[in-house]
């Protein structure tokens, strides 16, 4: 049995197709008592299972799992959101005496659990109108430069043309007179929910790689293309946020006649890696305290031993 009298979260993450699932399932078919919450933007999402890559529904039946298919893909749903849901079923997890693994590669989502969510004052839509009229009449320049005087550490940190999030930063300033720099630093200096210890996946990046071509290939054949006919013919246009999701978009183009099935499949290969190129980048620049596991280099059992040896008092 686990012993778990501390409210330990054990958090699993890594890039995409580096084996992630597949190590939640054989841990959870070793401790009964683990429950398993999606950490994956996606698989939130009802009706898209191939492309997301959702463990089989035979899976499903057997392992309990948490935040997979809530919501429909016509439904907007943000980090806050989810920062709502799965922290009230992580402690609903520890109140009936059972092991919750956060687990997924949604770097977002992940944060949001261990740090406290920074979400601000509430839009001002004719503050935010004016500002986007300022831009079409004196460029994003104009914006970014008065969010410099304003705000410089925010500024550093945001692209000029990246307008939407100058934007929230001067509506900010605006609401009560303070930046939005200063309040973000004031949010993360606040304790996180829980205890938790964290172990991310990596490999080789030929081998990760390799590993994404292979998924992408496994996808089309069990019906990528024919899940996404399926969910236009359900009426889920091409604008929703859930069929712009990494291949989604891309077999979207294709059924469109933009591009041939073969180059479809191209382009969700080389998204794919350069998602996972983002992740690790993620993982490194935002997250602290991850134990990394070389899936390339550790044996397997050894492996899973480690990490039920952290569930059994895993700290952070």
């Amino acid at each position: 049995m686990i012993n778990n009298r501390d409210n330990n979260l054990l958090i699993l993450l890594g890039p995409t197709s580096v084996g992630k699932t597949a190590i939640s399932i054989k841990l959870a078919q070793k401790m009964p008592d683990i429950e398993i919450i999606s950490a994956d933007s996606m698989q939130i999402y009802k009706y898209m299972d191939i492309g997301t890559a959702k463990p089989k529904k035979s899976i499903l039946k057997i392992i309990k799992h948490h935040m997979i298919d809530i919501v429909d893909p016509s439904d907007d749903f943000d980090v806050t959101k989810y920062n709502k849901l799965a922290t009230k079923i992580i402690l609903d997890v520890f109140k009936r005496g059972k092991m919750p693994i956060l687990m997924g590669g949604s770097g977002l989502y992940i944060s949001s659990i261990i740090n406290p969510l920074f979400t601000g004052p509430a839009k001002d839509v004719e503050y935010r109108e004016s500002l986007e009229e300022e831009a079409k009449l004196h460029g994003k320049k104009y914006l970014y430069d008065k969010l410099s005087k304003i705000d410089p550490i925010s500024a550093s940190k945001i692209e000029l043309n990246d307008l939407r999030r100058i934007i929230r930063a001067l509506e900010v300033y605006k609401s009560n007179g303070k930046t939005i720099s200063y309040l973000q630093k004031k949010a993360s200096t606040k304790n996180a929910k829980f205890k938790y210890h964290i172990i991310g996946f990596k490999r080789d990046r030929v081998n990760l790689y390799q590993r994404i071509n292979l998924r992408v290939d496994k996808m089309i054949k069990h019906g990528f293309i024919e899940e996404v006919k399926m969910l236009r013919k359900m009426g889920y246009k091409e604008d929703l946020n859930s069929m712009h999701g990494l291949g989604y978009k891309q077999i979207n183009n294709h059924l469109n006649g933009a591009y041939s099935k073969e180059d479809a499949i191209d382009l969700i290969k080389i998204e794919t890696r350069h998602y996972a190129k983002r992740q690790m980048t993620w993982f490194k620049n935002k997250i602290n305290n991850i134990e990394w596991i070389d899936l390339d280099e550790y044996d397997e059992e050894k492996m899973l031993s480690k990490i039920i040896n952290n569930c059994r008092g895993s700290k952070n």
